[in-house]
């Protein structure tokens, strides 16, 4: 389980460097927590630039620390992370609110979108702060129909969070727990048989399972996204805009799904050519692929996309087309 700290609760609230002192150890403690059952607490760098108090921001308040607090908050904020904008979902284009004000490029627009998504980051907010509530309610309001309604849970409280986690289900902590949540969830995929078998023998990165969940599950929305007639619908539409030929779930770098280039298909034609899930008879010459960068992983499915026929995802592992 992901957790990610809520900078919106940082609004210069505290009152002087030891109101946030206090408020800083709880936060460790909660990040110490997290990790001990499997999780991640993520900020984001620009947090060392927030307000804390009326006249200071957190990079300045934190030199009023001990040297060991100094230090550990540093680290963390500035060089350990992990950082959630380096493996960023949500694009600036996603218009996400809570109680009318925008919270795009936060990390509550960040763990809505993930959790609408279908994968699981809840917040961590400081105390005092007027975020203490939960679950925290975000709409995503897309360019065209289909505005929904997410709820991200919300913590500030070490005790009462660890109860939550010891009632939490096991985080995926391996690539066949990763095969087991993506057949599981991804009920409109149909996964050959050995798909996940490429990811056998290479060290299991938990952000990177993820990630490869996160997309699954984006194959597993497109799928559904049909009419009565057979066409996209505007949820469907929007899918296409944001993964497809926009930059929503690149992490920056492009498309989250694209195409294999001519040269790529011309060279690697017998790489990008699979088995046929369910006859093994006739081949599927599958291009289009999902990415993940950070180690440099593919999912390739079957193209295109329609409404009456299976989509298939036939591996999932190493990029196929390095040179």
């Amino acid at each position: 389980m992901d957790f990610l700290v809520n900078d919106l609760s940082i609004h210069g609230q505290f009152h002087d460097v030891a109101a946030f002192t206090h408020a800083f150890q709880d936060l460790m403690a909660i990040r110490i927590l997290v990790r001990r059952f499997g999780g991640a607490l993520h900020c984001h760098r620009a947090i060392a630039e927030s307000q804390v108090t009326p006249s200071l921001i957190m990079r300045q308040a934190v030199q009023q620390l001990s040297r060991d607090q100094r230090l550990s908050l540093l680290q963390w904020i500035t060089q350990q992370g992990p950082f959630w904008e380096e493996a960023r979902n949500h694009s600036p284009g996603d218009w996400l609110e809570w109680n009318g004000v925008v919270v795009t490029d936060s990390a509550v627009g960040e763990a809505a979108w993930c959790c609408l998504h279908g994968s699981e980051r809840s917040l961590v907010s400081l105390a005092p702060s007027v975020w203490e509530f939960s679950p925290v309610t975000v709409d995503w309001l897309p360019e065209i129909n289909g505005a929904r309604s997410i709820n991200v849970s919300n913590h500030w409280d070490a005790i009462a969070l660890e109860a939550v986690l010891k009632n939490a289900p096991v985080p995926i902590a391996s690539w066949d727990g990763l095969r087991a949540a993506a057949t599981a969830r991804c009920t409109q995929l149909t996964f050959a048989a050995d798909a996940f078998e490429p990811l056998n023998g290479h060290p299991f990165v938990q952000g990177a399972a993820q990630r490869l969940l996160v997309l699954l599950n984006v194959l597993d929305r497109c799928k559904s996204c049909f009419d009565a007639n057979g066409q996209r619908t505007a949820e469907g539409n929007k899918i296409y805009q944001d993964f497809f030929t926009g930059q929503a779930g690149g992490g920056g770098r492009g498309s989250a799904f694209s195409d294999s280039s001519e040269s790529e298909k011309r060279d690697f034609r017998t790489e990008l050519t699979f088995k046929h899930p369910l006859d093994g008879a006739s081949p599927l010459f599958c291009p289009w692929h999902g990415k993940v960068q950070t180690p440099q992983l593919r999912v390739h499915f079957s193209s295109p996309i329609s409404a009456d026929a299976p989509l298939y995802v036939v591996y999932v592992g190493p990029k196929l087309t390095k040179r």
